[in-house]
């Protein structure tokens, strides 16, 4: 069905070394440093939906189903696809035997009901997910059955997420709000914590993973190395110098400018292409954004050509491209994306503006530089911006904070973020009512219900165009075009797969 849909894989790598050298076989032992962009804001994986934290998370927590190397839905704590009844509104997960969480207790259907109920009620996207729901039961020991009152065609691909994540936990943790321990079931646990310093994980020796050959996130999860260190890094030029100098094994989301100094240094570099696309959230709930047609003049004033040109320098790391997914996707569609324009509108943006009689209130843009294209492309849109009439203030925060004050529609009108492209539209999260931005109108609900009620898999792609259209239309979102991301990887370092969340289980060391 849905996991069908999923032929775009996001697992390719395209500046590894140019003669690669046969492969050792893998060994145990070891320990990495991997460089992240700073301190996440949290640890629980339900509370957010940053990729940093689902980066760290996926390590110690498990979810019942995953992407595979195609982005298709497969097993994780669930021993097999479910079996659905009741005309798509009845699903029955069987579970795995023989998981422990990491306290060495056993995994049992109570612990999933639990956990489902915590994700719906704490997860952006388990509570856009609860509305649909009825009821989460437990009909026997080795089972856990999700009805709804109607179907709900992404439910497995949420389920399957690891951000905003149905993570499974003890029953007696599924309780807790913040989550103050973390006992997962994955490969590695929580050893130590030290913020703005490191996250230490070390090995679970009672991990029970799944049998077969590593397919993606899917698959056998292999625990070579003893230990994975997190360190925050916030500082993009300390990132490169410590990729240059071989400091870490792993170092993630580089400016990309720096490939060809990354290429002569001790690293090598990683491309992921495409990695994903660049948004602008507009705050729908209260102050300047909330207003439609001042949405609809940012969209205008706005260029994108520039902007993507200042946050990645060579067109080989972007694409100008206006719709949600890029050619050669399942869900590519050029509906509604005429109001996409590469050199802007500025004629449009000002006249837009005296029909929303703007009084000249401030428009704040929360950004990181952290993430320096976020802040390169802010920069930007400043320009441009103020061009078209508006007062524009930039907000620069540390990302932990971004993401906390994002939840708070009183201290911002714009925030950047980015995203990868998901399996599923529906995954994203301005689908949700309750994701900051608090996008909500009669046309989305429409054109969304249509969508996600729809099962059949070639009637949902022709679906999607009219979710497409009311995001261009209504502007909860600007999407600013495609992008390919750099990382660093030590030589020495084996068995890591280019992903949007890279993933250190079935890593090695080579002696």
């Amino acid at each position: 069905m849905l996991a069908k849909l999923a032929l775009l894989s996001l697992f390719i790598t395209t500046s590894m070394s140019a003669v690669a050298a046969p492969t050792p076989m893998p060994e145990k032992g070891g320990v990495i440093n991997v460089a992240i962009i700073g301190e996440p804001p949290t640890l629980d994986p339900m509370a957010s939906t940053t990729d940093l934290v689902g980066t760290i998370s996926q390590h110690i927590f498990e979810t019942l189903y995953t992407f595979d190397a195609r982005w298709q839905i497969v097993p994780l704590l669930a021993d097999a696809l479910p079996t659905i009844s009741d005309e798509g509104k009845t699903y029955l997960i069987p579970l795995r035997k023989g998981v422990t969480f990491h306290d060495g207790s056993p995994m049992t259907a109570q612990d999933v009901v639990a956990s489902l109920q915590r994700w719906e009620s704490i997860a952006s996207r388990g509570r856009q997910t609860a509305t649909l729901i009825t009821d989460i039961s437990a009909p026997d020991e080795n089972s856990v059955k999700i009805t709804l009152k109607t179907p709900y065609a992404p439910l497995l691909a949420l389920l399957s997420l690891n951000n905003s994540a149905a993570v499974i936990l003890p029953q007696a943790e599924a309780k807790q709000n913040p989550l103050t321990t973390f006992t997962g079931t994955g490969p590695y646990q929580l050893k130590a914590h030290k913020p703005d310093q490191y996250i230490q994980l070390v090995r679970y020796d009672g991990y029970h993973g799944r049998e077969g050959e590593p397919q993606g996130y899917g698959g056998a999860r292999k625990q070579y190395l003893d230990e994975i260190r997190f360190v925050p890094v916030p500082d993009p030029n300390t990132r490169i110098e410590g990729a240059v100098s071989g400091q870490f094994s792993y170092v993630d989301s580089l400016p990309v400018e720096s490939f060809n100094r990354i290429k002569s240094g001790k690293d090598r570099p990683v491309v992921l292409k495409p990695m994903g696309w660049p948004v602008f959230v507009m705050n729908t709930k209260q102050g300047v954004t909330a207003n439609l047609k001042i949405r609809q003049a940012i969209q205008a004033a706005l260029v994108p050509q520039d902007m993507l040109a200042a946050a990645f320098g060579s067109p080989e790391f972007f694409e100008v491209d206006g719709a949600m997914y890029p050619k050669g996707n399942i869900w590519h569609t050029e509906a509604g994306t005429e109001a996409y324009k590469p050199a802007g509108d500025m004629a449009k943006a000002q006249s837009l503006l005296r029909e929303a009689n703007y009084q000249g209130q401030t428009l704040r843009i929360l950004t990181s530089r952290q993430y320096e294209f976020h802040y390169k492309m802010a920069q930007v849109a400043q320009a441009y911006l103020e061009a078209a009439g508006f007062k524009v203030k930039l907000d620069v925060q540390e990302w932990a904070s971004l993401t906390q004050n994002r939840a708070n529609p009183e201290k911002w009108d714009i925030y950047i973020s980015h995203s990868p492209f998901l399996p599923d539209p529906s995954l994203s999260g301005v689908m949700s009512d309750t994701s900051p931005g608090w996008w909500t109108s009669d046309k989305k609900h429409a054109a969304l219900t249509a969508f996600n009620s729809e099962t059949d898999a070639t009637k949902r792609v022709a679906l999607w165009a009219n979710v497409q259209t009311v995001i261009n239309e209504e502007v909860p979102i600007y999407k600013v075009g495609n992008f390919n991301s750099l990382s660093a990887q030590a030589p020495v370092l084996q068995g890591v797969t280019p992903a949007p969340w890279p993933y250190f289980w079935n890593a090695w060391l080579a002696k």
